[in-house]
C-alpha cells in the first residue's frame, strides 16, 4: 500500500478555536467538513492530545476560522507547532475578535467564521471525531479560502531558512574567523598560531561564536612575578605560571617569566 495516495485528498485549513473560563486556546486544522444541511452540521477531527481538543470535549463549543491563501508561515507556526500548555498563543497573536459564544475567531487572514454545538462525538483512535450543529456565521472577506495543498506548495516554503554560518576556527583557542576563504597569511589573533592550526565549518541555524577578549591579568600581589604565555601573549601574574593558559589552553610550561617585571 502506498500512503503517498493520501497527499493528493484536498483539504481546507482552519483556525479551531475553543475556551474553557478564562483559557482561550486554538490549533489549526485541515478535517473540518460540512456533513449536512438541514440542520446545517459540520464535522471536525481534532488530534486527542492537543489541549484545543480537552477543552472542547469539556465545553461543547468551538469556532472555526478558514483561512485564507493571503496568510503568512508565522499563524501555522504559532498554532500548528507551538501548544497552548505552554503559553498563552494569543498574546502572539491579536488580530481577533470574539463572536456570540464569547470565542475568538481571526480578523486577519480568514474569509469567513463558523460558531458551533457539539452534538455528537466519536473516538477515532488518534482524533476526536466531532459533529457540530452551527449556530452563527459570517463572511469576512472575499479572499481566496487556503488549501491543505496551497499551505505545503507555497505557505511553507515562504518560511525563513535557518542561516548557514560558515568559518574557520582555531582548533588551539576556538577563535572563529568568520568566511569561506582563510587568507594564507592570517594569523590568529588570540594565540597568533598560522592557518595550518585552523579548520573549516558550517554550522545551520546557530550564531557563530565570537572571540573572546583577553582576559585581563589578576591584580598585581605584593612581590609577584610575571608571566607570558609565550603562545598567545597572555601575562599572569603570581609566583608560578598557570597549569594552564586560559585563553589558548597551553601547559605552564608554555610560560616564561618576564624578567624585571615585578
Amino acid at each position: 500500500m502506498n500512503t503517498k495516495a493520501l497527499y493528493n485528498l484536498t483539504y481546507g485549513v482552519y483556525l479551531l478555536s475553543a475556551r474553557d473560563g478564562e483559557k482561550d486556546n486554538a490549533c489549526i486544522i485541515n478535517t473540518a467538513v460540512q456533513v449536512a444541511n438541514n440542520p446545517t452540521r459540520i464535522s471536525v477531527a481534532v488530534i486527542k492530545a492537543n489541549l484545543t481538543n480537552e477543552i472542547i470535549a469539556k465545553t461543547g463549543r468551538f469556532n472555526l476560522s478558514a483561512i485564507t491563501t493571503e496568510a503568512e508561515f508565522s499563524l501555522f507556526q504559532l498554532f500548528g507547532m507551538k501548544s497552548g500548555r505552554d503559553g498563552d498563543k494569543f498574546q502572539s497573536f491579536t488580530d481577533v475578535a470574539r463572536s456570540e459564544n464569547g470565542l475568538y475567531y481571526m480578523t486577519k487572514w480568514a474569509n469567513a467564521f463558523f460558531s458551533l454545538k457539539v452534538v455528537e462525538s466519536q473516538d477515532l483512535g488518534s482524533h476526536t471525531l466531532y459533529i457540530a450543529e452551527l449556530e452563527d456565521a459570517e463572511v469576512l472577506s472575499s479572499a481566496p479560502s487556503c488549501t491543505y495543498g496551497y499551505y505545503q506548495s507555497t505557505i511553507k516554503k515562504s518560511a525563513p531558512k535557518p542561516a548557514v554560518k560558515k568559518g574557520w576556527r582555531c582548533v588551539v583557542c576556538g577563535y572563529i574567523y568568520e568566511g569561506e576563504t582563510l587568507p594564507e597569511d592570517y594569523v590568529c589573533p588570540i594565540c597568533k598560531h598560522g592557518p595550518e592550526d585552523f579548520e573549516y565549518f558550517e554550522e545551520t541555524g546557530a550564531a557563530v561564536p565570537k572571540a573572546e577578549p583577553v582576559p585581563a591579568a589578576p591584580a598585581v600581589s605584593g612581590g609577584g612575578k610575571k608571566w607570558v604565555c609565550t603562545v598567545c601573549g597572555y601575562i599572569a601574574e603570581g609566583e608560578n605560571p598557570p597549569a594552564e593558559c586560559p585563553v589558548c589552553h597551553v601547559p605552564a610550561s608554555k610560560f616564561k617569566e618576564l624578567s624585571g617585571e615585578k
